[in-house]
């Protein structure tokens, strides 16, 4: 499969690049950006070829991969499922559920493979412990705590347009509801949200199973204080959410292998644009309250 990347931004550079560069069954085409001299850069770091023109690199490649900011990916995501190229997207897929079901509604109108990176979802001690929660059931309330240090001088997302202005509710919210909703059951109620320090977001909500979930998000937590916790609490006592063994670049290959098999087989992927729609409606509704929480000048 050939692959080509849109952006050069610090995620594409320290993992989409990398990754597709070092893959044994993809042709990492070329790469795109907004920033010419940037893509010339970051494609002869990695031995392919920088396109001045998106159509033209997609016009030589059957799959791309998205590193851009939520509302810029959404529309090439458009752009390039009608063209019938299969999309290796990032979270949030978008920061509206207007722009996430126009994806959605690309993807399937051209019967294109897509696959979301969610993370947690592409590592595997995470990825088995969601599913083995999901096949116990029983569970009668979930706590997922997702604090993050990102705008500290060393942080190379500190510059991040997008999530200075969304915060945590998108950035994190994502990861968060990629580890609930397939425990849990979709969310039949976003039940209240309440803005904290800065940008932290509490946000509770109803499950369909029955269930009830509150989430922390932040990206401006004390760098001591940061870190990652998803609790279950049920019928058969609690169950803690495990740490990866590894980090984002061999969760992004596999992210890409999980692309190639969808493209190949038919099959949609459980972490689709159909499910990151979902989870963009979800945010979009806690953003909703949120709003009216924060205290404004």
């Amino acid at each position: 499969m050939r692959i080509g990347l849109l952006g050069t931004g610090p995620w594409a550079q320290l993992v989409h690049a990398p990754a597709l560069a070092a893959h044994d069954t993809l042709a990492f085409t070329g790469v795109w950006g907004r920033r010419p001299k940037a893509a010339e850069a970051l494609a002869e770091r990695h031995g392919t070829r920088a396109y001045a023109d998106v159509d033209a690199l997609l016009g030589d490649v059957d799959a791309v991969a998205v590193a851009l900011p939520p509302d810029v990916q959404a529309a090439l995501a458009v752009r390039a499922a009608r063209a019938g190229r299969h999309l290796l997207l990032d979270k949030p897929l978008a920061t509206t559920a207007e722009q996430g079901r126009a994806v959605a509604e690309a993807v399937r109108k051209a019967q294109v493979a897509s696959v979301v990176f969610f993370t947690t979802r592409f590592q595997p001690g995470p990825e088995a412990w969601i599913a083995e929660q999901a096949a116990r059931g029983g569970w009668f309330t979930a706590r997922a705590t997702w604090l993050g240090s990102v705008f500290t001088a060393d942080s190379p997302f500190a510059d991040s347009p997008w999530r200075r202005e969304k915060g945590a509710l998108w950035d994190v919210g994502p990861h968060a509801l990629s580890v609930l909703l397939p425990v849990l059951g979709d969310v039949r109620q976003v039940a209240a949200a309440a803005a904290g320090p800065e940008d932290t977001a509490h946000v509770v909500l109803r499950h369909e199973g029955g269930a009830s979930s509150t989430l922390t998000l932040s990206l401006t937590a004390p760098p001591a204080s940061a870190g990652t916790e998803v609790e279950l609490r049920g019928r058969q006592g609690t169950a803690l959410l495990p740490d990866a063994a590894d980090g984002p670049l061999p969760a992004f290959a596999r992210a890409a292998d999980a692309l190639r098999a969808a493209a190949l087989d038919g099959r949609p992927h459980p972490c689709d644009a159909a499910f990151a729609l979902r989870v963009t409606e979800i945010l979009q509704a806690a953003e909703a309250l949120l709003d009216g929480t924060r205290p404004h000048a």
